[in-house]
């Protein structure tokens, strides 16, 4: 049985998030787990509250196992850019892009 979670308009930048995901597909859920919590990045605390929430989710939801479900599929994409800017000398102004991402999360069972 599939369950799914979403965090969207993350304060992080698409492609380094795709770094931490990329550690834990098609992993087991305590392994990703673990793996996370000895990741040192920023994206690595948001991905590893957003594997926590789907397994609640699952468990509050329907008599599911939570030992027996894995990371069936998990995808970063890039969300919109808020722009900043920030004063520079001679009275010239320079643009900051501050990048968000959306993370998609299914947990599945074996």
């Amino acid at each position: 049985m599939e369950v799914k979670a979403k965090l969207r308009f993350a304060r992080v930048g698409a492609q380094k998030a795709r770094l931490v995901a990329d550690l834990v597909r098609n992993k087991n859920v305590n392994d990703a787990l673990k793996i996370l919590a000895t990741t040192h990045k920023k994206s690595a605390v948001m991905v590893k509250k957003l594997i926590e929430s789907a397994v609640a989710n699952a468990v509050q939801g329907q008599t599911v196992d939570p030992d027996s479900l894995f990371v069936k599929s998990i995808s970063v994409d890039a969300g919109p850019v808020m722009k900043r800017y920030v004063p520079k000398a001679q009275g010239r102004a320079s643009e900051v892009r501050k990048k968000t991402s959306h993370i998609n999360l299914i947990l599945d069972e074996r």
